[in-house]
């Protein structure tokens, strides 16, 4: 972004902040969908109250819940907050990657990582399960990726090796953990799809980031709990939130730490 005007990177940042509070609008669509077994991509959007369809001016991000003040235009009752964060936090999420990034592939990459993220987060909140379909939304996401690195003349093969690398390992471990623990416990101690959630994520982070993602997981994972008080809650929002900040932040932090050693 250092390469941009001062009033060039405003407009950008607008630009790329009001087009993550579209997508933060449609994942949280889909993931509604998704919990309640309907048609993820097909249909109209209704009213979750009266079933009301929708008209175009419902549907603009932020604005058109802010102009309604909350409520149904047709049945006059609130409209959960969750689409407003959503989408709220969508734009927050693309405007912090052109931030770190600017107008680059690695924004693209992250910005898209960031919206199945997001999705899965919603699902699992919901329902404490993250359906296969974002982790293979993810995984190829991630050929994308390198298919584009290549293109461009990036080093697009060690990312390939260390993303490969990176989701094995951290995900067989935890997997191997896993099944002791299980063992030992008697019950199952972690899901299966935060193991494959660790495994897609270690796709993009390489071996060293993916380290640091795990730390960082279990750490935003506790936090969690402490602030929401409970003694179950499900661990996607937690590795998600970590593999977008480890996206973000971490290269420089493994790079640090190692320039200590």
């Amino acid at each position: 972004m250092a390469s941009l005007s001062l009033p060039l990177a405003l407009y950008s940042g607008v630009i790329i902040f009001l087009l993550g509070t579209v997508f933060g609008s449609f994942i949280n669509c889909l993931s509604y969908r998704v919990v309640k077994g309907e048609d993820p991509v097909r249909g109209r959007s209704r009213c979750v109250n009266c079933g009301h369809e929708l008209s175009p001016s419902d549907l603009v991000p932020v604005f058109s819940y802010v102009f309604l003040r909350g409520r149904c235009r047709y049945c006059g009752e609130k409209i959960s907050p969750r689409y407003l964060i959503a989408e709220v936090l969508m734009g927050l999420l693309f405007l912090f990657a052109f931030i770190r990034f600017g107008l680059s592939l690695s924004t693209m990459t992250v910005c898209g990582a960031a919206v199945i993220l997001m999705g899965l987060s919603l699902t699992d909140l919901e329902s404490y399960e993250i359906p296969d379909g974002f982790i293979i939304a993810l995984i190829i996401w991630w050929a994308v990726s390198v298919l584009l690195k290549a293109l461009t003349g990036q080093a697009w093969v060690r990312y390939l090796t260390d993303g490969i690398i990176g989701g094995v390992s951290v995900a067989g471990g935890i997997l191997l953990l896993s099944l002791i623990f299980d063992r030992l416990l008697g019950k199952e101690s972690l899901g299966g799809g935060d193991i494959k959630l660790f495994f897609a994520a270690g796709l993009f982070l390489g071996v060293a980031s993916s380290l640091f993602n795990l730390i960082l997981s279990c750490l935003v994972g506790l936090a969690f709990a402490f602030l929401l008080k409970k003694n179950k809650i499900p661990f996607g929002p937690s590795i998600a939130l970590s593999t977008y900040l480890s996206m973000l932040f971490g290269p420089m932090v493994t790079g640090w730490y190692l320039s200590l050693l």
